[in-house]
C-alpha cells in the first residue's frame, strides 16, 4: 500500500509539471498574434480595426471557453477533456498558417480562444482531484507560473521563428 501511495505522490507532481507546460504553451499561443502584428498587417493588408476585431474575437470566445469547456471537464473528466482541449487548440493554432483573410483569422482565433478556455478549469480541477488540501496552493502556483513563463518565452522564440521560417511557422 505504501509503495502505491508513493507512486501516486510522484505521479501527481509529473501531472503538475504537465499542467505547467500546457499553461506555458497556452499563453505562448495567445502572445503570437500580438508579436506578429507588424508583419501580418503589412503582409495581409490589415487595418488597426481588422486587428482589433481579430483580438476581440479571441477574447470573446476565450470567455465562453471558460464556461463551456469548463462544463465539459465536469462531464467527461479532465483526462479526456484537457487532452481534447490541447488537441483542439493545437489544431486551431496550426490553422493560422493557412489563413489569409480577416474572416479566416477571426474563425481560427475563435476556435483557439474557445479551446484554450479549457486549460484553467481543467488544471484547477486536476489539482483539486490529485492533491491533498495542504499541497493545492503549491500545485496551483506551479501550473499557474506557466502563464508567466509562456508570456516571457514567446517574445524570445517568435521573432526567431519569424526570422528563419516565416510567420506561418509561428
Amino acid at each position: 500500500v505504501t509503495s502505491v501511495i508513493t507512486k501516486i505522490g510522484h505521479y501527481r507532481w509529473t501531472v503538475c509539471a504537465l499542467l505547467f507546460f500546457a499553461t506555458s504553451i497556452n499563453y505562448m499561443d495567445r502572445q503570437v498574434i500580438g508579436l506578429l502584428k507588424p508583419t501580418l498587417m503589412v503582409n495581409l493588408h490589415w487595418t488597426e480595426s481588422d486587428f482589433g476585431d481579430i483580438v476581440a474575437t479571441f477574447s470573446l470566445f476565450y470567455a465562453f471557453g471558460y464556461i463551456g469547456v469548463g462544463r465539459a471537464m465536469d462531464k467527461i473528466g479532465v483526462r479526456l477533456g484537457l487532452a481534447g482541449a490541447v488537441a483542439a487548440w493545437s489544431f486551431f493554432a496550426c490553422l493560422h498558417a493557412a489563413m489569409s483573410s480577416v474572416l479566416g483569422f477571426k474563425i481560427v482565433r475563435a476556435g483557439l480562444g474557445l479551446s484554450e478556455g479549457g486549460n484553467f478549469p481543467a488544471a484547477i480541477k486536476t489539482v483539486t482531484e490529485w492533491f491533498p488540501v495542504k499541497e493545492r496552493a503549491l500545485a496551483t502556483g506551479i501550473f499557474n507560473a506557466g502563464s508567466n513563463v509562456g508570456a516571457v518565452v514567446a517574445p524570445i522564440i517568435v521573432p526567431l521563428i519569424l526570422l528563419f521560417w516565416g510567420w506561418q511557422m509561428c
